[in-house]
Order: C-alpha cells, then structure tokens, then sequence
C-alpha cells in the first residue's frame, strides 16, 4: 500500500502546482509526449488541476492515464465519465474485493454496492461516447473550468486537439493483491467481466512498512501457493466469463510464482528508466516511481520548477543514470522488474 493516507509530515507538498504541470506537459509535447498520468498517489479526481490538465491533453493531443478510487467524487460517475473519456486512454479503478466486506477491510468506508452502480454509469457513458465516435459525432463533454508522471515515448499523434484515431478508453480494474482478497480474486475478474471491465491488472502488495508485512503473498511457501492457485482461478475465469462485445478479460501481471520466496524469478529490464519521466509534486524529476528515487536515493535529476523539463530530460545526471542503472543498488534488488512487483 502508499503512505498517502498516512499522517501529513513535513516536507515538499503533496499536491503539484496546475501551473507547473502545464508547463511541463507543453514542454514535453514538443518532443513527442505520448501519456500523461496525473496521479500515482492520493486520488486524481480531487486536484485542482485536473480540468486545466484535462484541456491542455486535449488541445495537445496527449493521452491521459488516470487511476481512480472509483468513489467518482463532486460530480459523480457520469459527468466525470463525460470529462475524461474523450482525452483518456485508461481509467483505472482501485477495486480490491468482490464482496463488501473483503473491499471495506482493504479500502476502508468503501460502498461495494455503489461502487458498482457507479462504475456501470461510468461504463454506460463511454460506451455512449464511443459508440458515438464510431458514427463519426464529436465527443460533447464541454469543460467545465479552465502532478504525476508522464511517459515520453514519441509516436504518430493525432492534430492538437483530436483524438488518436482507432483509440478506444479502456477501463481497467487495478487490484493489489495480498491475503485479504487472494481468495476473491477470480470473483474480480468475473465482476469486470460482467461490468465491461477490459482489463484486470493486479500488483503484489508492497511492504513499505512493517505492519503490512503480514498481509504480502510473497513472504512464505504457503502464502506463495495461494497466490498462484488464485493465478489459476483467475484465468480460467477470464476464459469463462466473456465481456459484452463476446471478448476476454484481459489479465495483467497474473503469473505463478516460484514457491522459494529466496529464490524469485530473474529480474526483467526496468520498465521506467529512459521511457518515462516522472515528477514529484514539488517538481522534483525522478526516473521511476520507485520510493528510492522521491528520497533522492538514486541521485540529483533536478526540478521543473526551475528548469524545462526537456532541458532536465538530456541533462547529464539523467543520462548517466540512465546508462549505468542496473549497476545502482536499489535497481539490483527492485521488485518493479518483475510482474506486478513480485
């Protein structure tokens, strides 16, 4: 889990200035932004910033990636629906159980029955909008009012203000996995099927803090076994559960483990350094989303705050990390290299 809920201590803000993200969306979209992802901690829909950032993709034509908590706050499931599929390549919503009790004990005061009924509205607009773009009609979410991480990884993008032609929003559903819900984990995948979920992506826990530890599947034989019996329940439920349109569920970092938690499988290439740039709120740039890295662990890469972010981006730190990573400490023992942080 992240420290977002935990107690405000001192230190840079939690919130990035809209201002600030502005500019380093512009200044990347100039060398072939792809993603924009305004969150990765806290809840997105509760910055300020969102509508300008919202604008400013569209006009662009960047994508956003949004992670939700699905509690769709101040406007509710169908005018945020309305705001963010038009410019939206994701939406991801935290959805950690598939009965109420299991999804309060993991994301406590959540409403499993509304949550439902939310996302069935949410689900209900983009397929409206989607089925709209089809017939050649113009998606009409209108602003209302005139941060994160971004992936720069140019490609072809559509003329600024358009939709990348053939895009469709997915919805995902993003699940952290521990012994809470190892046991739920296929009924998840049988709810998206039935709501129009495209997608299931599931994360191991992450022990940031001894409490937690109990919790992770990956700290004993047995608890490993259980992850990969739910792997099994998982996919043979996405095979019999079809969505809508007569497809599959598509199931993301659902693979077997091997059962010696001291002998994991070998780590992969970092799926963030040298594609992605990230920024902390204070406008810190950072080459991953690692807790190292918001520590300063891996090394000075300067602030948008004072400098273009295209400047920070070829600047010598960061090309020389970039270079030499898998020498760095932290990026030898880092579980963001295996599926889902196994």
């Amino acid at each position: 889990m992240c420290d977002c809920g935990a107690a405000r201590r001192p230190g840079p803000p939690r919130r990035m200035d809209p201002a600030l993200a502005e500019r380093a969306v512009r200044d990347a979209a100039a060398a072939g932004l792809r993603e924009v992802i305004p969150s990765t901690l806290g809840e997105p829909l509760l910055w300020a910033g969102l509508d300008r950032l919202v604008d400013l993709c569209a006009a662009l034509g960047v994508s956003l990636n949004v992670t939700t908590n699905g509690t769709f706050p101040g406007r509710g499931p169908v005018r945020w629906a309305e705001r963010l599929v038009p410019v939206a390549s994701d939406v991801k919503i935290s959805w950690n159980g598939a009965t109420p009790a299991t999804a309060a004990a993991v994301m406590p005061g959540l409403d499993l029955p509304r949550a439902i009924d939310d996302l069935r509205a949410f689900v209900a607009v983009r397929d409206a909008l989607e089925r709209g773009r089809a017939k050649g009609q113009p998606d009409e979410a209108a602003p209302e009012r005139a941060g994160g991480a971004a992936e720069r990884e140019p490609r072809a993008r559509a003329p600024r203000g358009e939709r990348p032609p053939g895009r469709r929003t997915r919805i995902s559903f993003q699940v952290t996995a521990q012994e809470a819900n190892v046991g739920e984990l296929a009924d998840v995948v049988r709810l998206a099927a039935s709501l129009g979920v495209e997608r299931v992506k599931v994360n191991q826990l992450q022990v940031r803090r001894p409490a937690l530890a109990d919790r992770s599947l990956l700290r004993s034989v047995a608890a490993i076994r259980r992850w990969n019996a739910a792997v099994a329940a998982m996919r043979a439920a996405a095979e019999a559960a079809p969505l809508p349109s007569g497809g599959r569920v598509l199931l993301e970092n659902v693979a077997p483990l091997a059962e010696d938690p001291a002998a994991p499988a070998p780590r992969g290439p970092c799926p963030f350094v040298g594609r992605e740039a990230w920024l902390h709120p204070d406008g810190r740039l950072a080459p991953c989303p690692h807790p190292a890295a918001a520590r300063g662990e891996l090394g000075d890469f300067g602030s948008a705050a004072g400098a273009p972010l295209l400047a920070l981006w070829s600047a010598p730190a960061l090309r020389s990390f970039v270079a030499a990573w898998p020498a760095h400490p932290v990026c030898g023992s880092c579980p963001f290299r295996r599926p889902g942080g196994a």
